[in-house]
């Protein structure tokens, strides 16, 4: 089998502690290819990180590291080498021994992993116990890795109930929970998806700090490049169920040889400069469906028939392995930067659309939010940053009228909006639209995408159904999606698409302010970037203001022309977002900023086709 090379070279000087060989899945014993041809090996002490977007197989292969398929999934050949023995050839009784004690996985949601009605001692307790430690160990075991996760056990948190933590107490019990029987391998599936910044930072943190002190090796999915950037010592950048690029990571992001690597890299957002974003149109073909030629051929830019005549072999580049015919004119595309400066001049003269002044919320008898003020500019982007529990949605669902239990005056064009929707005049309403944070729960399953977007229009228009119709299909349009998306229904759509769906149906009313909830946090980097650009060229088309609420903070410097960081529901600091994001003064942004995730070994060259 081909072996990617992804950590061979470190693993030759220190021994493999896995080795993947030649793995295939199918769906049912004879149904399409889900997962193939794929290998790669990771060294004692060593992180590879497994990249690429939804649907590319990453979880599959996790899991199948476990010995594992989902339901209807099948591993029908390959090895999975631990330490020498081979995974898929141990019973269920061996397998049981094995996962927990030798092989651990660390998901990506807390909250489902958890059981609710149980404390943390008690679930920690359990594996422990599972797995043979001794009940006179446990104490001390517990201890330990409670320190090593940066849980302090003196605040009683093994005590506790899992919806008494924070995401991020969640996240790292869960690697505690992982690592407590000390085994050689960990897989951390997506752990800080749609974790803040420097909760985000303390959970890699102590996976990093995990892996050296136990010596275990890592495999960490991620579709975040710039985390993976930090943290892994190799990469597998996997597409369409296939490695298409692998090596050591500073090889494969300095200098990206496929042109899906070089795509996605252009992609991921620079917290240090102010750039257009280039997203990668289209969607990956679905599991099982991939094409007969390079899965990637649809959507890349510089293929050729040759391309979709029949997979490309794999290349060896010395301590790297590519899967791609026109290796010599991969490269990552010059970005475009905007006009800030110019931009910001123009801003400046501009009436405020929203003003919030004064503004304090609360949640019962739980204050939220202290006398909060903010001003956006007619046409312009505020972004509003903080860590989790900051106060951001709550902000803005107090600007939308979402929630009624404050105090304090917002003005929208000079008018004071009422605390709740229903005492806001139609008018107001109709110019203020809310994008949700997950466009999974936002969209109504059991309507057609035609009637979740026209839905809006009854409330505020008194259109003939054409003229509806007509509406609907002008919306989707401008977010990029064609007229036969109409009569699909949202789980037949991909998350790119749904939350394309969802900002038309904000846009379908013509709205004068969008208030976007973390509207790109659940999306890959390459889909990210669409949204990004998508709005942005919505906002200048359409003249809109934006309320831009996010944790990325990275993603600031593409959107927004001043940003307002909250922090334990106070305004700490405001300003340009040159100012806060290169020059903070109070210690809460500068915290913030120093653990923004950044791309390294970031190299820009131009592309030829």
């Amino acid at each position: 089998p081909h072996h990617f090379g992804a950590g061979s070279v470190t693993a030759a000087s220190v021994g493999p502690r896995l080795v993947v060989e030649d793995l295939c899945v199918r769906l049912a014993p004879t149904g399409p290819v889900i997962i193939d041809e794929v290998s790669f090996v990771v060294a004692t002490g060593q992180v590879l990180g497994l990249v690429g977007e939804s649907g590319s197989g990453k979880t599959t292969v996790a899991l199948a590291m476990l010995a594992y398929a989902r339901r209807g999934l099948r591993i029908v050949s390959g090895r999975v080498l631990l330490d020498g023995k081979d995974m898929l050839k141990a019973g269920p009784s061996e397998l049981r021994t094995l996962r927990g004690a030798k092989v651990a996985y660390v998901p990506q949601d807390p909250a489902s992993a958890l059981n609710p009605a149980l404390r943390v001692s008690t679930q920690l307790k359990e594996v422990l116990s599972a797995h043979g430690v001794r009940s006179s160990e446990i104490p001390s075991r517990l201890a330990e890795v409670l320190q090593a996760a940066r849980l302090d056990s003196s605040e009683g948190i093994i005590e506790r109930y899992p919806h008494q933590l924070s995401g991020g107490q969640q996240q790292r019990l869960l690697l505690a929970m992982a690592f407590c029987c000390r085994p050689m391998l960990i897989i951390a599936d997506e752990p800080t998806t749609g974790l803040d910044v420097s909760t985000q930072a303390h959970v890699l943190d102590t996976l990093r700090s995990m892996c050296g002190a136990y010596g275990v090796a890592a495999v960490y999915v991620s579709h975040d490049l710039a985390i993976v950037s930090t943290l892994a010592d190799s990469v597998v950048v996997m597409y369409a169920g296939r490695i298409v690029e692998a090596g050591p990571t500073r090889a494969v992001f300095t200098a990206p040889a496929h042109p899906y690597t070089a795509r996605l890299l252009s992609a991921v957002p620079s917290p240090e400069r102010s750039e257009g974003l280039i997203g990668i149109e289209g969607v990956p073909p679905r599991p099982g469906a991939r094409p007969p030629g390079c899965g990637f051929a649809p959507r890349c830019t510089l293929a050729k028939p040759a391309c979709e005549a029949a997979p490309p072999a794999v290349v060896d580049l010395g301590e790297r392995r590519v899967r791609c015919i026109r290796l010599s004119e991969a490269a990552i595309e010059v970005r475009t930067p905007p006009e800030p400066t110019r931009l910001q001049e123009r801003l400046d003269t501009n009436h405020p659309l929203l003003e919030v002044s004064h503004l304090s919320a609360s949640y019962g008898a739980t204050p939220v939010l202290f006398d909060v003020a903010l001003s956006v500019p007619a046409e312009g982007c505020i972004a509003v940053v903080g860590e989790s529990g900051s106060g951001k949605t709550t902000l803005a669902r107090c600007i939308a009228g979402l929630h009624a239990s404050w105090n304090g005056q917002v003005h929208l064009d000079g008018t004071l909006l009422a605390k709740g929707s229903r005492g806001r005049a139609k008018e107001s309403l109709r110019r203020v639209q809310y994008i949700f944070q997950n466009p999974y729960t936002s969209l109504n399953p059991r309507k057609t995408i035609g009637q979740i977007v026209g839905q809006p229009l009854s409330h505020f228009f008194d259109l003939s159904p054409s003229e509806g119709i007509a509406r609907v299909r002008n919306a989707l349009s401008e977010v990029s999606l064609g007229p036969d998306v109409s009569s699909r229904y949202p789980d037949q759509l991909s998350g790119g698409e749904r939350q394309r769906v969802a900002i038309a149906r904000a846009l379908v009313v013509e709205p004068d302010l969008l208030v976007c909830d973390e509207v790109t946090s659940a999306l890959d980097v390459s889909v990210q970037a669409v949204i990004i650009e998508l709005l942005r060229r919505l906002q200048s088309e359409r003249h809109l203001s934006l309320v831009f609420i996010t944790h990325n903070v990275a993603l600031v410097r593409s959107i927004a022309t001043a940003v307002v960081v909250l922090s334990a529901g106070r305004i700490v600091e405001s300003g340009s977002v040159v100012d806060i994001l290169e020059r903070p003064k109070d210690a809460y942004t500068i915290a913030l900023m120093a653990d923004v995730p950044r791309l390294e070994f970031r190299r820009i060259r131009t592309s030829r086709s």
